[in-house]
């Protein structure tokens, strides 16, 4: 309740006053001990909240004492206590009055979650459908865990991760993605951006002064890397993977690659090429930082195995379940090299003393009872149908477009033929129509590295997290748009 600057407020229930006092209410009923402290905290937030309007004047402290039933000590002294700090003025005869240094105290909360807001079409890429999050099944595990976990569980954990979930996530990771996973060389993260972090900061420790990236691939992560105290060094691709000769040009030593599904060219990695990256990285005593950000989602066959399996001592792996459960989780994986795990642990300890352990035991639930093999083959069915939606949209609706890339993951790239071009102008069709899309372009470190025919529109386009109804209604627009 905001009482205007040339009114008071009256005591007892007298033209509603007392509902302005509402808020000091449960202070009165505290602890006697503590009754003090509470009515002046009442009333300091009430000030700062604006539920009392600067300029607003006060009930006396005896009319106040006998609304609230307390003591006319308590409020006299609460009434000092906030004039001491500026959020209450008062004067010789001219009674209390709430101060102008507190008014606009409390801004509001914004939320900076990405999304593309007033969108009639969303094909920005790197949702899932978080509609798929199995809630019933996630809320059963978290209650047995929390009916079953010892008390010392609460307590700060092991900063790799609970010994039990370390333990079935290398039972995933070696079943699911050929990974050679010694538990011990396993650290739980917040998702695949901390653990790039945490692999950046120890190189950096070590002398590294930068790291080869793939472009195209993702810029955003240059904060990451500027936060490590490290440079991204962009490498150019060709059809089978990172171009090897630009990559021993380059003078890095380390290098984070996307092998089993690019990001976001869609391509996977030639055999050869896999064989190349870890001889350049055992000739330079290097290190491959392996994001399997998406490697569960094959559609056309088996999912190819990660390249760590290859050679666990030159490859870090790391992966999360922000595309098979939920990116709010901030639950991921990251298997380290022997001879860099001692490091990299002592790092994570520094940064957060480890993962919330609730969370941890719950998911190793989730791993030991079968339910994350279900939850993925749910998405894969789900996905798989989504991206058949998407090329038959395409072809109806954009006749002589090209749809490239393995029929993997969560996107596609889509060349749209001339005809719609230039570029530029497509995208401006497409914001006016509210229709959101990623050029490929936003995805190079070099604005004109871009390979394709000139005047080609060449898009990143997200399908996941879209029903098939809403995808095919989608590239309607994008066509009416175009």
């Amino acid at each position: 309740m905001t009482v205007s600057r040339t009114n008071s407020l009256p005591p007892g229930g007298r033209e509603g006053g007392s509902a302005a006092w509402e808020v000091l209410l449960p202070a009165a009923s505290a602890p006697v001990r503590s009754r003090g402290r509470a009515l002046q905290a009442a009333l300091r937030e009430a000030v700062r909240s604006g539920r009392l309007a600067a300029g607003t004047r006060l009930p006396s402290s005896r009319d106040l004492a006998a609304d609230l039933g307390v003591s006319r000590g308590l409020v006299t002294e609460a009434y000092e206590q906030l004039t001491a700090e500026g959020y209450l003025r008062s004067g010789r005869g001219a009674g209390t009055w709430v101060g102008e240094a507190a008014r606009a105290a409390r801004p509001r909360a914004r939320d900076l979650a990405p999304r593309a807001a007033g969108a009639r079409a969303d094909f920005v890429p790197g949702t899932p459908d978080v509609s798929l999050f199995p809630r019933a099944a996630w809320a059963a595990a978290h209650r047995q865990e929390l009916a079953e976990l010892p008390h010392r569980g609460l307590g700060y954990p092991d900063p790799r991760g609970l010994p039990r979930l370390r333990t079935a996530l290398a039972a995933l990771l070696a079943r699911r993605r050929g990974v050679v996973a010694d538990p011990e060389r396993i650290v739980v993260v917040s998702g695949v951006t901390q653990a790039i972090s945490l692999v950046c900061g120890t190189l950096r420790a070590r002398g590294a002064g930068g790291i080869g990236v793939e472009d195209p691939g993702s810029p955003q992560h240059d904060d990451v890397y500027a936060a490590a105290g490290i440079s991204a060094v962009p490498l150019p691709l060709d059809e089978e993977g990172l171009a090897p000769g630009p990559l021993r040009d380059a003078g890095v030593r380390a290098v984070v690659t996307t092998p089993a599904h690019q990001y976001p060219t869609g391509i996977g990695y030639s055999a050869r090429r896999r064989a190349e990256l870890l001889d350049w990285a055992r000739s330079v005593d290097g290190l491959v930082l392996e994001d399997d950000y998406d490697g569960d989602f094959r559609y056309d066959r088996a999912p190819v195995g990660a390249l760590q399996g290859l050679d666990p001592e030159r490859v870090a792996y790391t992966g999360s379940v922000s595309k098979s459960l939920a990116p709010g989780l901030r639950l991921g994986w990251l298997v380290v090299p022997g001879w860099l795990a001692e490091d990299v642990v002592r790092r994570k300890r520094a940064v957060d003393l480890g993962h919330p352990s609730v969370d941890q035991a719950v998911f190793a639930r989730f791993l030991e009872r079968g339910d994350y093999d279900r939850q993925l083959r749910r998405c894969q069915r789900a996905y798989r149908e989504r991206r058949d939606a998407l090329v038959a949209a395409l072809e109806e609706h954009f006749p002589g477009a090209g749809v490239s890339g393995i029929a993997a993951g969560l996107h596609v790239i889509v060349t749209l033929p001339e005809r719609y071009g230039p570029q530029k102008t497509f995208l401006a069709r497409m914001a006016g129509a509210g229709v959101a899309v990623r050029p490929l372009s936003d995805c190079r470190y070099r604005p004109d590295g871009d390979p394709g025919r000139a005047g080609a529109v060449r898009l990143v386009v997200g399908y996941a997290h879209l029903s098939p109804g809403r995808i095919r209604e989608g590239v309607r627009l994008m066509a009416e748009a175009a």
